[in-house]
C-alpha cells in the first residue's frame, strides 16, 4: 500500500484496505466507494475512492469520520485469454501504439485498470474491433506524448512500412493527444502511402464514463479500412459519441486541454466524418490521395537541430543569436499577426541567413494567412532573408523544416520546398469561413 503517515494511520485505526468499500463524511459531505491505492510520492492526507459513478475522487483524511461497508479484495487485472481467428473475407488492419492510453481493462468489480498498450490489450478492451477488420499490431513505444521526438517519428514510420509490407491494409497508431498533430505531420511527410494512415488517442481514459477511446479507436478502423490513402487524425467531432472527424495531418491542431473535440482543422474543414460506421466526404471538392497497389515509400532524413521560435513584446535577439551559435541548421519564427516580430530582432536574422540558416515565418494567430508585404517590418522582415510559408500551421512548418533539412541543406531548395504544398499543408487560398467559432 502506497499511503503513509497521517492516512496510512487512519486506515489501520479502523481495519481498512485497498478493495475495501467505505463511507467517509468530510464536513457534512458523504463518499461511498473503494479505497484505491495511491501514486508513489503523493502526500499522506488523502485517500482516493472509486465512487460507483465510475470517477475516482481524493478525500482528506483530517477529521473525517469512516465507516466500513464492505471488505473487498485488492484491485486485480485477470486478462481474458484471447481466441482470435483471421477472417479472410475482412480487412487487415494493424495497429501500433506509441504509449497513448487510448484503451484500458477495467475489472469494474474492483476498479483496477490496466493500461493497454498491446494489441491484445486493444482487443480485449474492445472485443467490437473484431467484427471490423482483422487486427493486429505491438507496441513500439511506451512514452507519455510529451516525451515524442524525431527519432520516435522515424521508427514509428519504420514499424508502419513493415506492417504494410506485411500485407496490412491499413494502420491505425495509438498516440498520446497533446503532441499528435507533430506526428502526424511527421508522418505525412515521411511517408508515401498507399493505404490509410491513421492517428488516434483519447482525452479522457478508460475507466471514466465520458472516456472518448472507444468510438475513437471503432472509428479509426474504419478509417483505416477507406479508399483515402493519407495519414489522418481521428477524433470525436463533438462532445458526445455519435461522430469523429478525419483531419489531414497536416491541418490539424489540438484545441483545447480536455474536451473530447479537442483537434480541429485549421483553414480548412476535416477531410471526412464516420458516424454509425458510415465514412462521408465532406468537401467533394477537395482532392485526396486514393488507396493504390504501389509500394509504400519511406524519407526518413530529419535534422533535429531545428528550433520554434514565439515571437513576443520584450523578446531578445540574443535568442536568435544563441541558436545560430549554437550551430542549428533552421529556425520557424511564430510571428504576431501577419507574421511579423521585433524590428530589434531583424540584425540577428540577418546574421542566420548570412550563415545559411533558413528561417521561416508563420503566425500566432492560426487562423488566416502570412502576408509579410503589408506593413514596413514585414518587408524588412523579407529583405533580411526570412520567408512565409502562407497558411501552414507553426507546428506543421516545424515539423516539415526538420523534414525539409534532412533532404536538403541548399537554402533555395529548403525555401522552395517550404513554400510548396506537398501534403496538404498549404492551401492556395484561405477562407475565412473555418475560422474557428
Amino acid at each position: 500500500m502506497s499511503y503513509k503517515g497521517v492516512c496510512k494511520e487512519f486506515l489501520d485505526s479502523c481495519d481498512i484496505s485497498i478493495g475495501d468499500i467505505i463511507l467517509i463524511t468530510k464536513n457534512k459531505v458523504e463518499y461511498k466507494g473503494m479505497v484505491l491505492n495511491r501514486a508513489t510520492g503523493a502526500d499522506d492526507k488523502h485517500l482516493v475512492l472509486k465512487l460507483y459513478n465510475g470517477y475516482n475522487v481524493g478525500v482528506d483524511v483530517t477529521d473525517a469520520k469512516v465507516e466500513l461497508l464492505e471488505k473487498g479484495e485488492k484491485p486485480k487485472i485477470e486478462l481474458p485469454i484471447l481466441d482470435v481467428k483471421n477472417d479472410p473475407d475482412k480487412d487487415d488492419i494493424s495497429i501500433i501504439s506509441t504509449g497513448g492510453t487510448v484503451a484500458s481493462i477495467i475489472d469494474y468489480k474492483t476498479g483496477a485498470v490496466h493500461p493497454a498498450f498491446t494489441a491484445d490489450d486493444l482487443l480485449r478492451a474492445n472485443p467490437e474491433l473484431l467484427e471490423l477488420a482483422n487486427i493486429k499490431g505491438k507496441a513500439i513505444l511506451n512514452i507519455l506524448s510529451e516525451n515524442m521526438k524525431p527519432e520516435y517519428w522515424i521508427k514509428t514510420a519504420r514499424k508502419i512500412v513493415d506492417e504494410v509490407n506485411n500485407g496490412a491494409d491499413g494502420v491505425v497508431v495509438a498516440h498520446g493527444t497533446d503532441t499528435m498533430h507533430y506526428t502526424s505531420a511527421a508522418l505525412s511527410f515521411i511517408l508515401n502511402t498507399p493505404v490509410p494512415i491513421i492517428l488516434t488517442g483519447a482525452q479522457r481514459s478508460s475507466d471514466r464514463p465520458s472516456s472518448d477511446a472507444f468510438l475513437n479507436l471503432m472509428a479509426s478502423v474504419t478509417a483505416a479500412k477507406s479508399d483515402i490513402a493519407e495519414v489522418l487524425v481521428c477524433m470525436h467531432s463533438t462532445m458526445n459519441d455519435s461522430q469523429t472527424y478525419l483531419h489531414r495531418g497536416t491541418k490539424v491542431r489540438k484545441m483545447h486541454t480536455s474536451r473530447r473535440d479537442t483537434f480541429r482543422s485549421i483553414n480548412t474543414q476535416p477531410l471526412a466524418s464516420i458516424q454509425n460506421g458510415n465514412l462521408e466526404i465532406l468537401d467533394k471538392s477537395i482532392d485526396y490521395t486514393r488507396r493504390s497497389q504501389d509500394e509504400i515509400k519511406i524519407y526518413d532524413a530529419l535534422e533535429e537541430d531545428v528550433a520554434l521560435i514565439k515571437s513576443y513584446p520584450g523578446i531578445s535577439a540574443d535568442i536568435i543569436d544563441y541558436y545560430v551559435d549554437k550551430g542549428f541548421k533552421g529556425l520557424v519564427l511564430e510571428g504576431t499577426g501577419l507574421g511579423h516580430c521585433p524590428e530589434e530582432l531583424i540584425p540577428a536574422l540577418q546574421r542566420a541567413n548570412d550563415n545559411e540558416i533558413p528561417v521561416v515565418m508563420t503566425s500566432q494567430c492560426l487562423y488566416g494567412r502570412v502576408n509579410m508585404n503589408v506593413y514596413s517590418t514585414g518587408r524588412k522582415l523579407l529583405d533580411s532573408g526570412v520567408f512565409p510559408v502562407l497558411d501552414m500551421l507553426p507546428e506543421t512548418a516545424y515539423v516539415k523544416l526538420v523534414w525539409t533539412l534532412g533532404q536538403t541543406q541548399d537554402l533555395d531548395e529548403v525555401k522552395n520546398i517550404m513554400q510548396t504544398n506537398l501534403k496538404g499543408e498549404i492551401r492556395i487560398k484561405t477562407s475565412q469561413k473555418y475560422f474557428l467559432i
